[in-house]
């Protein structure tokens, strides 16, 4: 880190560019991620549409994780595949303002969203024996959810700004001092941070890994765990009462069963990649050995892995998006 308070980015010729194996690699993985994610946004977007009063809420919500995921792709996955590639991508200093600010937006949006599905599951689930009548869902506008998303939204562009304000471009000669610790704010293509003091920055990297590394991770895997714990009280419950009473929420548990593995498995995969990308990160900042190359390569991938392989373990578990899968390899 410069005295200024710059965190400079990796450029071309670094350890930040890839060979050709590993390019093709990230390649195939950043087009699974983009392809993926809009199948998910068409097929389930179409039945949020179709269906009456907007349809099912957690449907809504895997739309809103799934353009997260794919604005990241646009905006910074495929910019790095174009820079590795040969393309020279040196943006000036308003593109870097506009372009740091959107990575640190996007991201910190997508870390909150796989969290708001999560805890809507666990929140779905403390409600699993409503009405008959009102299993079907809400047939008006779920205020609720677009209040959700309109907060994580908003919310992340207002901690955003300091990326918007305090950013520049690092030109040809920029060359990567020290990374910032939390992923969701890693710099790149010769975009620098040019906070006014060494400890503003600092203080920026620390509060990012904290918000959008340490708590989301934590409370996704409360919520997660408080999921599976009411669908073991529930089987347990249900097994032994009035059967013809309850037979609604029986059918019900073992649907709301196989969402909570599937959610399960995407929470693992996000704290996998997270995990991975820090750990990486914090290696190549305090102990330049031989083996840093090596792990800068592991998270540039590592970042990538949950965009690219959630849709996969959605198309498991959700009817639609499994018969639209089907469709297409069958012909």
């Amino acid at each position: 880190m410069e005295i200024n308070g710059t965190i400079t980015a990796i450029k071309k010729g670094t350890a930040g560019q890839l060979s050709s194996v590993p390019m093709a690699m990230y390649l195939i993985l950043v087009m699974l991620g983009v392809f993926g994610n809009a199948m998910v946004i068409a097929v389930v977007g179409e039945s949020i549409v179709r269906e009456p009063g907007g349809g099912r809420n957690s449907d809504m919500i895997l739309v809103n994780m799934a353009f997260s995921n794919l604005m990241v792709s646009m905006t910074r996955n495929i910019l790095l595949v174009v820079s590795d590639l040969g393309l020279e991508v040196l943006p000036g200093k308003d593109w870097c303002q506009l372009l740091m600010g959107m990575w640190v937006w996007l991201r910190s949006v997508n870390v909150w969203s796989t969290f708001f599905l999560s805890a809507f599951h666990f929140h779905t689930l403390r409600r699993i024996a409503p009405p008959i009548a009102s299993l079907s869902g809400p047939r008006g506008p779920p205020k609720g959810i677009l209040l959700g998303f309109a907060f994580i939204w908003t919310s992340n562009l207002l901690y955003s700004v300091p990326a918007f304000v305090y950013s520049t471009s690092g030109g040809k000669n920029a060359t990567e001092t020290l990374m910032l610790v939390s992923s969701t704010t890693r710099p790149l293509l010769g975009c620098l941070w040019d906070f006014p003091s060494v400890y503003s920055g600092l203080a920026f990297a620390t509060t990012s890994m904290v918000i959008h590394e340490v708590i989301p991770i934590v409370l996704m895997s409360v919520a997660n765990l408080g999921s599976l714990l009411t669908l073991y009280a529930h089987g347990n419950t249900h097994s032994s009462g009035n059967k013809v009473q309850d037979a609604p929420v029986i059918r019900r548990v073992p649907a709301e069963r196989r969402a909570a593995k599937v959610i399960l498995a995407l929470i693992l995969l996000f704290i996998m990649s997270w995990s991975a990308s820090v750990i990486s990160v914090n290696y190549f900042n305090y102990n330049r050995g031989a083996s840093s190359t090596y792990l800068l390569v592991l998270a540039r991938f590592s970042n990538s892995l949950f965009i690219a392989f959630s849709p996969i373990i959605l198309a498991v578990g959700h009817r639609r998006l499994r018969a639209f899968m089907k469709s297409i390899i069958s012909h």
